[in-house]
């Protein structure tokens, strides 16, 4: 099985390990993985700020660098919705219309993509650890992954997973949210780290680099001894 690893913006620039260990992940679990060097944003930041038309740029170059793709991959619940939603923007665009959907079919976040496509539920994963998991708002609410991250999470060998206190609160980051309305987003990350804390966990899991940037932010201010993970890095972790 061919898969192409979408790595997205924030996990290019600041979690380049979680595009290796989502590799490593895919590769163990018999896929071809390739890394195609034109991809860029997926245009969820000027879309976001009202700039539909800017957006589709990157849209376009997308849509061609994947054209050949068997099937996209990426370590981002927020980013996999955005490539979902591709028709919707080019409705009625001809061959546009056509590629988006192609894409869009063809796209999964990377624990929907072992759990759903690849029928895996344990990696082989190992983690002595207390952690507890953060469900991103875009994954959960919009692309409608819930239970892939948790069923792979459960088979961690070594693993001790609490449930977090009002898991469904949003962190503050979403996107441009946390630029345009600074003081909300902090209120709201400090709560969520509230929250982590009640739990003694070591470790933060979550499946989107965004909001593991903004959680552990506000950790790291706090001082607190709270290692934060990408579910990739999780998975891959082996002893």
């Amino acid at each position: 099985m061919k898969v192409s690893l979408f790595i997205t913006c924030l996990a290019d620039v600041f979690y380049p390990e979680v595009g290796m260990d989502a590799v490593e992940v895919l590769e163990r679990a018999g896929c071809e993985v390739d890394f195609p060097e034109r991809q860029t944003c997926c245009g969820q930041p000027a879309y976001s700020t009202g700039y539909l038309e800017d957006a589709k740029e990157a849209m376009k170059q997308m849509m061609n660098v994947f054209a050949d793709s068997e099937y996209v991959v990426t370590p981002s619940g927020s980013c996999a919705y955005m490539l979902k939603e591709y028709p919707e923007f080019f409705k009625g665009d001809g061959e546009w219309e056509e590629k988006a959907e192609d894409l869009a079919n063809k796209t999964y976040e990377f624990s929907q993509f072992l759990v759903e496509v690849l029928e895996m539920e344990d990696v082989g994963a190992k983690l002595n650890a207390r952690a507890t998991y953060h469900t991103s708002c875009h994954m959960t609410r919009l692309l409608g992954v819930k239970e892939a991250p948790m069923t792979l999470l459960k088979n961690v060998e070594g693993l001790d997973l609490q449930p977090l206190p009002r898991s469904q609160d949003c962190c503050g980051f979403g996107g441009t949210f946390s630029v345009k309305m600074g003081d909300i987003s902090s209120a709201m990350a400090e709560e969520k780290v509230e929250h982590i804390k009640e739990t003694g966990a070591e470790v933060l899991i979550g499946g989107d680099c965004g909001c593991l940037m903004n959680i552990g932010g506000r950790i790291k201010r706090e001082g607190l001894p709270i290692k934060v993970m990408h579910l990739a890095e999780v998975l891959n972790k082996r002893k």
